[in-house]
């Protein structure tokens, strides 16, 4: 054997196979204690809790102190309240809400206020940009008409608000640079009013939303085709948003990026997150808004422009959805909290905590994403350098046909780059900002050229 060849295999080898370790590679340890600091137990005693208060239907009683949606509603506030007690008043809480008629919708039985929980928790350098989780407060049964009979909601969609107001026990206990949002949404199933009547205040009040994740069922593992499964949930987000223009369109024709909208990529965002942090589940990128013809709570979102995905189960049970509790040919319907799963439930929180915490330590990512290269043997990017002082920014590329994003390289931070080598032609490209702790930015896809 030739010792010299050998050891200089060996080093080539050691240096290979050694873990980068800059700021575009490193793990956060807080991540991992986040993970842990989530409780399976307080979710089980706060989906009871919701699921106890018989009906939360949005038009259900809101003046009795055991009984319906109010009564939820004061709870929910409640909870945050006492959250924002520990961590030193971190918390603004309060309740916004819209009026709804009859005349807004065939799912209005009634004259009522749609009021929806919020609570923010302010970033410290960017306190204008917001990572949003949300869960449904409200319940229903077989009619969505009727808000007198037991509709407990036990999974549709106590897990989900039991998880948001989780995730705000835990991370009310550090600092972010960009603020948190957890809310609890109303009119869910009367037509995604609740989340509306969230985004358009938004809307006005100029907020930058990084994003929002809608949870909604995040506790069933038995699905209705027989399938038990406690490590996979699903990820729904839109291609590209509803209110881009014609010339965003036709460039599209020439340029590609039919599944690169701003939702796919806050969608690719957690499923990298989660491989990294929490390999033993399954995240299922569904490319789709929402399920086959069914809708949630980040649509009114996405219809204002803003980036928003579903978060939830994988595996159904449709006889314990917008059901009345009953037996029928020995089949037991209804959404009672037997049928829920807390442990499960605890991980798709710990899912959200630790993508909403990522996200909220990220410096924006960059602007005016540019890139040039036509006929030629390179990939260069251009793009706006963010405020503030970062790590500098991170290219990532992939097959077209590929669905996440395969290749990465840290480049510093500049504002352009040549990728020599890399065919613009074969690949889709995108550009994130990462800060001196590496957490990175959601990617940016190019929505232009330059020669």
């Amino acid at each position: 054997m030739n010792l010299k060849l050998s050891a200089f295999s060996t080093l080539f080898l050691v240096l290979f196979f050694i873990p980068q370790t800059g700021n575009s590679q490193q793990t956060d340890s807080r991540i991992y204690d986040i993970i842990e600091k989530v409780s399976a137990e307080r979710l089980e005693n706060d989906i009871r809790k919701l699921a106890g208060f018989g009906t939360r239907n949005t038009f259900s009683d809101t003046v009795s102190t055991t009984r319906g949606i109010g009564a939820a509603r004061r709870w929910i506030k409640s909870e945050f309240d006492q959250v924002s007690t520990k961590c030193n008043n971190c918390l603004n809480v309060f309740y916004q809400k819209d009026f709804v008629t009859p005349e807004d919708g065939n799912r209005i039985p009634k004259e009522a206020w749609v009021v929806n929980v919020i609570a923010i928790q302010k970033g410290t350098k960017y306190p204008n940009r917001y990572i949003i989780m949300s869960g449904d407060i409200d319940s229903r049964n077989s009619d969505t008409m009727n808000f007198t009979d037991d509709a407990p909601g036990a999974n549709d969609n106590a897990s989900g608000m039991a998880g948001t107001i989780e995730a705000a026990r835990v991370l009310s206990n550090y600092k972010f640079e960009n603020s948190i949002i957890y809310v609890g949404l109303s009119g869910e199933e009367q037509g995604l009013f609740g989340g509306k009547g969230l985004a358009e205040y938004a809307k006005k009040n100029n907020w930058e939303i990084i994003g929002i994740f809608n949870n909604d069922m995040i506790g069933n593992i038995e699905g209705v085709d027989g399938v038990i499964d406690n490590r996979t949930f699903r990820i729904f987000s839109e291609p590209v948003p509803p209110t881009e223009t014609e010339q965003e369109r036709n460039m599209r024709r020439f340029y590609g990026g039919e599944v690169d909208g701003i939702s796919r990529q806050l969608a690719r965002y957690v499923h990298k997150t989660t491989e990294i942090y929490m390999p033993e589940m399954n995240p299922m990128m569904i490319y789709r808004l929402d399920r086959f013809g069914r809708g949630g709570h980040h649509r009114p979102f996405n219809d204002l422009g803003y980036a928003g995905i579903r978060i939830m189960e994988a595996h159904e049970n449709y006889t314990q959805q917008h059901q009345d509790i009953r037996t029928e040919n020995g089949i037991k319907y209804g959404d009672v909290v037997e049928h829920v799963n807390f442990d499960y439930a605890a991980k798709l929180t710990a899912v959200n905590a630790i993508n909403m915490a990522s996200l909220a330590w990220a410096p924006p990512a960059p602007k005016q994403v540019e890139i040039g290269g036509i006929v030629e043997p390179s990939t260069k990017l251009q793009w706006e350098k963010v405020d503030g002082d970062i790590a500098g920014y991170k290219i990532y590329w992939r097959d077209t046909t590929a669905p996440q994003w395969q290749y990465s390289r840290f480049v510093g931070d500049v504002n352009e780059f040549t990728l020599e080598g890399i065919v613009i032609d074969n690949f889709y490209f995108g550009v994130a900002s990462v800060a001196k702790n590496g957490h990175g930015s959601v990617v940016v896809f190019p929505s232009g050229t330059f020669r």
